[in-house]
This record gives structure tokens, C-alpha cells and sequence, in this order.
């Protein structure tokens, strides 16, 4: 499955290596709140460091609108690395021109520099070659280890790559390996949980997962859609209704893979201090909407977990930052990591979940990037894997 280059077949000694890698971390008045990105990069950042490398990072934060947008300076997070490595960390105020130039000329092995926001550079997104040469001027080797990034096709994660030698990083490895074979060969049975607000951007992997998964979970706000196919009036709960008849094809296609909710969590309003209510799956009553999958669902589904050998998960059951509807999703985090199945979860929801209930550890792999495991989980080709070096 995983035929590129790795960091670990170049030889590095004494090189400029440039590292794409996905330090989009959430900050909040100058401080990061989870680091989890940060720490997921450090196997290959300290393997390059220990092989007598120059080591230049970069990556995108946010969505600056311009240069000046400095709460989207990497500045903190450069800052933040500087305390979890044993190597001398500076900055560079900008990703190309002048600036770095000259910090990455001057840059000797066994230090690392951290550039400012690819993003404060509207040619990055669009892939621009002159932006991507700017980048490859500054090192004599491309890794791209941001996985979280390597569903687009851009500057720093693909463009880069036409101009160095290029490899995959640890992270990128990892990622690629475990949701690959989750995909490819799984342990059977092979249970997808698929949830969030909207089922329009999961058609395509719910298309694949009917090919190769053995069961469907389906909660979250996408259950409605799927609920309201088979003919229940939703009130005031989020349906698509664009794409009604997507969701009954797919039902009607299933074979019975697909399991929706068999009772509800309803508030009467979309608030964390609504009134609350369960029901049994049917007519969800006026001025009420569904908030969160019910009791009975959640053993249901703890059932078909308990007997898995492979559980993918991605999106949350139901307003989970509401602490009153957050019960369905925290108690499908505990049966998946009391399973014994191979466990990966991807999506930032999903995640924050497992990690708010203390129960990150008992997870096999927890993917760093949202986006790109679900065009995994469709069966798409990440754009940032395609452009690297084969073996």
C-alpha cells in the first residue's frame, strides 16, 4: 500500500531539509490548547536532527486573510517547540523572500526553523509554482509529514515537490498505514461510525464503506436526513433536505449494513440549556429537535462495536458541545476503546472526545487530520502522498 520514499531512505547528513508539517494548532491569546499536532510531527523532526540535518518547517494556521492577521503568526507555536526538543528553535518572520532566505542560509545542522504561515501568501492555496520554487530554494530535500494536509493540493504540499527530492514523513506513514489496511484489508467485522452535522460531504464515503464496510453506524444530525427518507417528520431538527433521495438510495442499496438510531435525545431548543426528552425512533414532535442518538441506540450500537475487529470512527453523535447532549457521543467513546477491535478515530470532533474522556490511550491510532481521513475512508488519492518520490 505505502510505496513512497521515507524520510528514512535519504540520506541527510549535512542537508537543508524542508518539512511540511501540520502545525494548525488552536491558539488562544498567544498560547496553544492542544498540541497534539506539534507532538505527532516530533519522530520525524528529532530523527532528521539526529541524522545531522537542517531541519525548516513549515505550515499553514488558519485562514489568514492577509500578512498583517498576526493572530496567525506560527510565532507561539515556534515558541512551543522550543520546549519539547533539545535543538536550538528559530523564527523566520516570513516563509519566502529575503527574510528566509537568509535565516535558512545560515541555518546549520542540528537546528531548527520554523517559517512564518504558508497561508499569509494567497498563491499558496492556489498551488502557485513560483511560490513553490520560493520554498524549494531553501533546502535541498522536501518531507511532507502533514497528513492533515495532504487532501489539498497546494504550494507547500504538492508544488514543492516538483522541484527537491522529496519523501514521506513518519506521521504521513503511520497515518497511510493504518487507514489504509483499515480500508484494504481490515480486520473483519469492520464497523465504520459516521457522524456530525451533515451527511452531503460523506455521500462519497459512505458509497465506498457500503463496498467494504460490514456495518454502518449512523448518528449525529446526518441520521436525520436518512430518518426523514424513510418517511418521519423531523420538526425543528437539521435536515438536508437536498438530498433526501441520495440518503433513500443509499438506504435502499444498504442491504441492512446502514443502522440508524432507534430512539432520540430531543431539545426544545438549539441551546445547552434546553428542556430534554427521549423518544423512540417516529414523528419527533412540533418546536422539538433531535440533539443527540438515546440510550437504547447507544447499547444498540455498543453491541455491534463489542463484537468488531475493526472500528473506523468519524464525527460526533450529536451536539456533543452542549454538556447536556453530549452523552450519546462520550458513551460511544467508552465502548469503543473498552473493544477489542483495531480503533481508529479521525475528525476533530471525534477526537476531542476520546481525549476529553481520558480514554485516548485505549484508541490503536488517532489520525491528526479530519479532511484527509475521510477522502481516505472514500477511497480518493491524497494529492500531498501522490506528488512524493517512489521507492
Amino acid at each position: 500500500m505505502f510505496n513512497k520514499k521515507m524520510v528514512s531512505d535519504l540520506d541527510v547528513k549535512g542537508k537543508k531539509v524542508i518539512v511540511r508539517v501540520d502545525f494548525n494548532v488552536p491558539i488562544k491569546n498567544g498560547k496553544i490548547n492542544d498540541d497534539t499536532r506539534i507532538t505527532a510531527a516530533l519522530p520525524t523532526i528529532n530523527y532528521l536532527l539526529d541524522h545531522g540535518a537542517a531541519v525548516i518547517l513549515m505550515s499553514h494556521l488558519g485562514r489568514p486573510k492577509s500578512k498583517e492577521d498576526l493572530q496567525f503568526s506560527l510565532q507561539p507555536v515556534a515558541d512551543h517547540l522550543a520546549s519539547l526538543i533539545s535543538a536550538p528553535v528559530k523564527f523566520a518572520a516570513d516563509c519566502r523572500g529575503e527574510v528566509a532566505k537568509q535565516a535558512a542560509a545560515s541555518l546549520k545542522p542540528g537546528e531548527v526553523l520554523v517559517l512564518e504561515n504558508t497561508r499569509f501568501y494567497p498563491e499558496e492555496t492556489k498551488n502557485d509554482a513560483q511560490m513553490s520554487k520560493d520554498l524549494a530554494s531553501l533546502a535541498d530535500i522536501f518531507v511532507n509529514d502533514a497528513f492533515g494536509s495532504a487532501h489539498r493540493a497546494h504550494s507547500s504540499t504538492t508544488g514543492i515537490a516538483d522541484y527537491l527530492p522529496s519523501a514521506a514523513g513518519f506521521l504521513m506513514e503511520k497515518e497511510i498505514q493504518y487507514l489504509g489496511n483499515a480500508i484494504a484489508d481490515p480486520v473483519r467485522p469492520f464497523v465504520a461510525i459516521l457522524g456530525g452535522a451533515k451527511i452531503s460531504d460523506k455521500i462519497g464515503v459512505i458509497e465506498n464503506l457500503l463496498k467494504t464496510a460490514d456495518k454502518i453506524l449512523i448518528g449525529g444530525g446526518m441520521a436525520n436526513t436518512f430518518l426523514k427518507a424513510q418517511g418521519y417528520e423531523l420538526a425543528d431538527s437539521l435536515v438536508e433536505d437536498e438530498v433526501l433521495e441520495t440518503a433513500g438510495d443509499l438506504l435502499s442499496r444498504s442491504e441492512g449494513k446502514i443502522l440508524l438510531p432507534v430512539d432520540l435525545t430531543l431539545g426544545d431548543k438549539f441551546d445547552a440549556d434546553a428542556e430534554m426528552t427521549h423518544i423512540p425512533v417516529g414523528n419527533v414532535p412540533a418546536g422539538w429537535r433531535v440533539l443527540d442518538i438515546g440510550p437504547l441506540t447507544v447499547q444498540l450500537f455498543d453491541e455491534v462495536i463489542g463484537s468488531a475487529g475493526t472500528v473506523v470512527w468519524n464525527g460526533p453523535m450529536g451536539v456533543f458541545e452542549f454538556p447536556k447532549f453530549a452523552k450519546g457521543t462520550f458513551d460511544l467513546a467508552k465502548s469503543v476503546a473498552n473493544s477489542k477491535a483495531i480503533s481508529i478515530i479521525g475528525g476533530g470532533d471525534s477526537v476531542s472526545a476520546i481525549n476529553q474522556s481520558g480514554l485516548s490511550d485505549k484508541i490503536t491510532h488517532i489520525s491528526t487530520g479530519g479532511g484527509a481521513s475521510l477522502e481516505m475512508l472514500e477511497g480518493l488519492e491524497l494529492p500531498g502522498l501522490a506528488a512524493l518520490d517512489d521507492k
